[in-house]
Protein backbone atom coordinates (compact mmCIF):
# COMPACT_ATOMS: atom_id res chain seq x y z
CA UNK A 1 0.00 0.00 0.00
CA UNK A 2 1.26 3.48 -0.54
CA UNK A 3 -0.37 6.92 0.22
CA UNK A 4 -1.13 9.74 -1.94
CA UNK A 5 -0.91 13.55 -0.76
CA UNK A 6 -4.10 13.68 -0.86
CA UNK A 7 -5.71 10.27 -0.34
CA UNK A 8 -4.11 7.14 0.89
CA UNK A 9 -5.18 3.89 -1.09
CA UNK A 10 -7.73 2.45 1.37
CA UNK A 11 -11.38 3.69 1.12
CA UNK A 12 -12.53 4.81 4.55
CA UNK A 13 -15.60 6.45 6.82
CA UNK A 14 -14.33 7.95 9.47
CA UNK A 15 -17.29 10.04 10.60
CA UNK A 16 -20.40 10.84 8.24
CA UNK A 17 -24.19 11.79 9.18
CA UNK A 18 -27.04 9.69 8.22
CA UNK A 19 -28.01 13.05 6.28
CA UNK A 20 -24.68 13.80 4.71
CA UNK A 21 -25.25 11.26 1.38
CA UNK A 22 -27.11 7.95 0.66
CA UNK A 23 -23.75 6.39 -0.14
CA UNK A 24 -22.79 5.51 3.39
CA UNK A 25 -21.39 2.42 4.65
CA UNK A 26 -23.10 0.48 7.95
CA UNK A 27 -21.61 2.00 11.19
CA UNK A 28 -17.72 0.67 11.81
CA UNK A 29 -18.21 -1.56 15.22
CA UNK A 30 -14.72 -2.73 16.74
CA UNK A 31 -12.59 -4.90 14.39
CA UNK A 32 -13.07 -8.26 17.06
CA UNK A 33 -17.16 -8.11 16.10
CA UNK A 34 -16.39 -9.48 12.55
CA UNK A 35 -15.41 -12.75 11.46
CA UNK A 36 -12.50 -12.68 9.89
CA UNK A 37 -10.10 -10.77 12.45
CA UNK A 38 -6.46 -11.14 13.40
CA UNK A 39 -5.68 -9.95 17.38
CA UNK A 40 -2.19 -9.31 18.58
CA UNK A 41 -2.93 -9.15 22.27
CA UNK A 42 0.62 -7.98 23.22
CA UNK A 43 0.59 -5.20 20.98
CA UNK A 44 -3.46 -4.66 21.47
CA UNK A 45 -4.16 -4.31 17.64
CA UNK A 46 -7.02 -6.24 15.75
CA UNK A 47 -7.58 -5.31 12.35
CA UNK A 48 -10.32 -7.25 10.55
CA UNK A 49 -11.64 -7.38 7.12
CA UNK A 50 -14.81 -7.38 5.36
CA UNK A 51 -15.40 -7.85 1.60
CA UNK A 52 -18.39 -5.75 -0.41
CA UNK A 53 -18.76 -9.13 -2.46
CA UNK A 54 -22.81 -9.02 -3.26
CA UNK A 55 -24.65 -6.32 -4.76
CA UNK A 56 -26.81 -5.41 -1.92
CA UNK A 57 -23.57 -4.30 0.09
CA UNK A 58 -21.23 -2.43 -2.66
CA UNK A 59 -25.10 -0.48 -3.34
CA UNK A 60 -23.73 2.05 -1.20
CA UNK A 61 -20.72 3.22 -3.86
CA UNK A 62 -21.59 5.38 -7.17
CA UNK A 63 -19.49 2.08 -9.57
CA UNK A 64 -20.84 -1.15 -9.78
CA UNK A 65 -17.26 -2.33 -9.35
CA UNK A 66 -18.12 -6.33 -8.76
CA UNK A 67 -19.26 -5.80 -12.37
CA UNK A 68 -16.45 -5.11 -13.49
CA UNK A 69 -14.35 -7.07 -11.26
CA UNK A 70 -12.94 -4.59 -9.11
CA UNK A 71 -13.44 -6.06 -5.07
CA UNK A 72 -14.22 -3.55 -2.23
CA UNK A 73 -12.75 -4.47 0.90
CA UNK A 74 -13.79 -2.90 4.08
CA UNK A 75 -10.56 -2.97 6.25
CA UNK A 76 -11.27 -2.28 10.40
CA UNK A 77 -8.46 -1.13 12.88
CA UNK A 78 -8.52 -1.43 15.93
CA UNK A 79 -6.00 0.19 18.73
CA UNK A 80 -6.92 -0.71 22.21
CA UNK A 81 -3.43 0.59 23.61
CA UNK A 82 -2.25 3.71 25.17
CA UNK A 83 -0.29 5.23 21.78
CA UNK A 84 -0.95 5.56 18.54
CA UNK A 85 -0.10 3.51 15.75
CA UNK A 86 0.81 4.35 12.45
CA UNK A 87 -0.04 3.26 9.17
CA UNK A 88 2.00 5.78 6.59
CA UNK A 89 4.29 3.23 5.57
CA UNK A 90 1.67 0.54 5.72
CA UNK A 91 1.69 -2.06 3.24
CA UNK A 92 -1.42 -3.65 2.29
CA UNK A 93 -1.50 -6.47 -0.08
CA UNK A 94 -4.26 -8.46 -1.54
CA UNK A 95 -2.54 -12.43 -1.54
CA UNK A 96 -4.39 -14.55 -4.06
CA UNK A 97 -4.57 -18.74 -3.72
CA UNK A 98 -1.76 -19.16 -5.65
CA UNK A 99 0.18 -16.47 -3.92
CA UNK A 100 0.12 -13.84 -6.69
CA UNK A 101 0.15 -10.39 -4.83
CA UNK A 102 -2.38 -7.71 -5.83
CA UNK A 103 -2.05 -3.75 -4.84
CA UNK A 104 -5.12 -1.54 -3.81
CA UNK A 105 -5.91 0.51 -6.74
CA UNK A 106 -5.55 3.73 -7.31
CA UNK A 107 -8.67 5.61 -9.47
CA UNK A 108 -6.87 5.77 -12.66
CA UNK A 109 -6.36 1.81 -12.19
CA UNK A 110 -10.01 1.42 -11.81
CA UNK A 111 -10.63 3.02 -14.59
CA UNK A 112 -8.19 1.93 -16.80
CA UNK A 113 -9.84 -2.04 -15.65
CA UNK A 114 -13.26 -0.60 -16.54
CA UNK A 115 -12.54 0.88 -19.90
CA UNK A 116 -10.54 -3.06 -20.76
CA UNK A 117 -13.52 -5.22 -19.53
CA UNK A 118 -15.76 -3.05 -21.82
CA UNK A 119 -13.50 -3.08 -24.47
CA UNK A 120 -12.98 -6.68 -24.76
CA UNK A 121 -16.51 -7.54 -23.66
CA UNK A 122 -16.22 -10.49 -21.61
CA UNK A 123 -18.09 -10.95 -18.73
CA UNK A 124 -16.76 -10.53 -15.38
CA UNK A 125 -17.66 -13.60 -12.53
CA UNK A 126 -19.26 -12.34 -9.30
CA UNK A 127 -18.63 -13.85 -5.99
CA UNK A 128 -21.54 -14.72 -4.39
CA UNK A 129 -24.86 -16.14 -4.92
CA UNK A 130 -25.11 -13.82 -8.44
CA UNK A 131 -24.06 -15.34 -11.72
CA UNK A 132 -22.12 -13.87 -14.49
CA UNK A 133 -23.61 -10.35 -15.64
CA UNK A 134 -21.88 -8.28 -18.68
CA UNK A 135 -20.61 -5.00 -17.75
CA UNK A 136 -22.34 -2.16 -17.85
CA UNK A 137 -21.29 1.10 -19.81
CA UNK A 138 -18.32 3.08 -18.65
CA UNK A 139 -19.16 5.32 -15.25
CA UNK A 140 -17.66 8.63 -15.70
CA UNK A 141 -14.28 9.89 -14.03
CA UNK A 142 -16.22 11.42 -11.99
CA UNK A 143 -17.97 8.73 -10.16
CA UNK A 144 -15.12 7.15 -9.33
CA UNK A 145 -13.30 9.90 -8.52
CA UNK A 146 -16.05 10.91 -6.12
CA UNK A 147 -16.22 7.92 -4.37
CA UNK A 148 -12.29 7.47 -3.78
CA UNK A 149 -12.66 11.10 -2.49
CA UNK A 150 -15.61 9.87 -0.11
CA UNK A 151 -14.56 7.23 0.98
CA UNK A 152 -10.72 6.46 0.60
CA UNK A 153 -8.47 5.93 3.74
CA UNK A 154 -7.22 9.38 4.61
CA UNK A 155 -6.29 8.55 8.95
CA UNK A 156 -2.20 7.64 8.82
CA UNK A 157 -2.40 7.45 12.57
CA UNK A 158 -5.22 5.28 14.80
CA UNK A 159 -5.56 6.39 17.59
CA UNK A 160 -5.70 4.86 21.37
CA UNK A 161 -8.92 3.55 21.89
CA UNK A 162 -10.26 3.97 18.60
CA UNK A 163 -11.40 2.21 15.39
CA UNK A 164 -10.87 3.36 12.20
CA UNK A 165 -12.26 1.59 9.24
CA UNK A 166 -12.34 2.02 5.31
CA UNK A 167 -12.08 0.07 1.67
CA UNK A 168 -9.77 -1.25 -0.16
CA UNK A 169 -10.31 -1.52 -4.22
CA UNK A 170 -8.86 -4.78 -5.62
CA UNK A 171 -8.57 -5.67 -9.35
CA UNK A 172 -9.45 -9.25 -9.36
CA UNK A 173 -11.04 -9.92 -12.32
CA UNK A 174 -9.02 -12.21 -13.88
CA UNK A 175 -10.10 -14.26 -10.86
CA UNK A 176 -12.84 -16.73 -10.88
CA UNK A 177 -13.40 -17.14 -7.06
CA UNK A 178 -11.15 -14.33 -5.87
CA UNK A 179 -11.71 -14.87 -2.22
CA UNK A 180 -11.14 -18.40 -1.63
CA UNK A 181 -8.08 -18.98 -0.55
CA UNK A 182 -7.13 -15.56 -0.13
CA UNK A 183 -5.68 -13.66 2.09
CA UNK A 184 -4.69 -9.86 2.91
CA UNK A 185 -1.44 -9.25 4.21
CA UNK A 186 -0.57 -6.19 5.82
CA UNK A 187 2.99 -5.58 7.07
CA UNK A 188 4.83 -2.06 8.42
CA UNK A 189 2.33 -0.76 10.74
CA UNK A 190 4.12 0.92 13.60
CA UNK A 191 4.01 1.96 16.80
CA UNK A 192 4.43 5.43 18.66
CA UNK A 193 8.24 4.31 18.92
CA UNK A 194 8.27 3.85 15.39
CA UNK A 195 9.24 0.25 15.92
CA UNK A 196 7.05 -1.95 13.75
CA UNK A 197 4.61 -3.90 14.68
CA UNK A 198 4.07 -8.29 13.68
CA UNK A 199 2.54 -8.38 10.36
CA UNK A 200 -0.89 -9.63 9.86
CA UNK A 201 -2.18 -12.51 7.82
CA UNK A 202 -6.08 -12.16 7.61
CA UNK A 203 -7.60 -15.02 5.32
CA UNK A 204 -10.72 -14.54 4.00
CA UNK A 205 -12.13 -17.85 3.94
CA UNK A 206 -12.88 -16.91 7.43
CA UNK A 207 -15.29 -14.61 5.84
CA UNK A 208 -16.77 -17.01 3.38
CA UNK A 209 -17.55 -19.80 6.35
CA UNK A 210 -19.31 -17.16 8.31
CA UNK A 211 -21.44 -16.02 5.57
CA UNK A 212 -22.18 -19.26 4.22
CA UNK A 213 -23.52 -20.23 7.97
CA UNK A 214 -25.81 -17.44 7.64
CA UNK A 215 -27.04 -18.64 4.78
CA UNK A 216 -28.41 -21.97 5.96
Amino acid sequence: MRFRCTLPLLVIMLSVTAAASDHTPPPVQPATTYPAVEVHDEERVAIAIEPYDTREKESIFRIDYLAHGIMPVRLIVTNEGDRPINLRDARILFYTARGDRIQAAEPEDVERVMTRTEREGKKIPMPGPFPSIKTKPKASNKDIEQDFDQFEYQALVVEPHTTRAGFLFYDVSQLDHPLEGAKLHLRELRNADGKELFYFEIPFDTYLKSKSKDMN
